[in-house]
């Protein structure tokens, strides 16, 4: 066989009759007139097309990442740029849990006096707000809290003074006691009537409290949060933007601490509470 294919590449450019017969001579004998130089040119190029096909395989296809080392540099700065931003994640993620928590405690009435070297830093800013609001001297009943969510938070109109009630045919009845843990005013109000918010914001807070029946709060520029307890009905869910006079609830006499139908109204800056009275036109 080797001599066969010896002699074919001696005598490339000469034609070549090939017979083909039986072992046995028995048969008809075939005969194929060959010339070397074009099986050379032909199987060369079935090879060259052969690897420019693999080539286009490798370079354009997943194909390539089987290929040892190929692409080890891109894949290793992918993979510390996704550890970069699952660390980032895992911060903001921490930081939204204690918010939360600080969140659940301040609406569920679970508030926890300030420890006093935290008490006296706060105290300047309360000091400096008692001429507009006496109501807030005995500030602070909840850790001060950055505010949550920046992002959406900065976007946000900042409240005008003085604000709009919450309800429109309400009345005061009872303003904010800080030593008897009542960290806002109850508001009397017909069953059925439209509780609104008091500014922009964004819904932080929207379901049942044991003391406060169906509660919603909502998150506005400022770090101010209003809070809305004892609703019949909730209108809005966690997470809605909204707009100051659009409705969120609807007034009613639910929860285990209420007497009759009303609102229980709070506003938080960072975390203190501030006496409503101050802030809202008509009280």
């Amino acid at each position: 066989m080797w001599s066969f294919f010896a002699d074919l590449v001696r005598n490339v450019g000469t034609e070549h009759t090939i017979v083909v017969m039986d072992a046995e001579g028995v048969g008809k004998t075939r005969r194929y007139q060959v010339r070397p130089s074009r099986m050379i040119t032909m199987w060369g190029g079935s090879l060259l097309g052969i690897g420019l096909l693999v080539a286009l395989l490798v370079a354009f296809t997943p194909l390539r990442t089987h290929i040892p080392g190929y692409g080890t540099e891109a894949m290793e700065e992918s993979a510390r740029l996704n550890t970069l931003r699952v660390r980032a994640l895992q911060d903001s993620l921490s930081v939204q849990r204690q918010y939360v928590r600080r969140l659940r405690r301040l609406i569920t009435g679970r508030v926890d006096s300030l420890p006093p070297s935290e008490e006296r830093r706060a105290r300047p800013e309360t000091e400096a707000q008692a001429g507009a609001s006496p109501n807030i001297r005995g500030q602070p009943a909840l850790a001060p809290t950055s505010e949550p969510a920046s992002g959406a938070a900065e976007a946000l109109p900042g409240l005008s003074f003085p604000l709009s009630p919450p309800v429109a045919d309400g009345f005061p009845t009872r303003d904010v006691d800080a030593e008897a843990g009542h960290y806002g005013v109850d508001v009397a109000v017909p069953e059925g009537e439209y509780i609104r918010a008091v500014g922009d914001g964004y819904v932080v807070w929207a379901d049942w409290t044991q003391d406060g029946g169906h509660t919603i709060a909502v998150q506005h520029a400022g770090g101010y949060l209003s809070v809305y307890k004892h609703s019949k009905r909730l209108l809005k869910k966690l997470g809605d933007r909204v707009t100051a006079q659009e409705p969120l609830a609807v007034s009613g006499d639910t929860g285990a601490v209420t007497t009759g139908p009303h609102l229980h109204f709070e506003l938080w800056q960072h975390g203190l509470a501030q006496g409503p009275n101050a802030y809202i036109a008509g009280w």
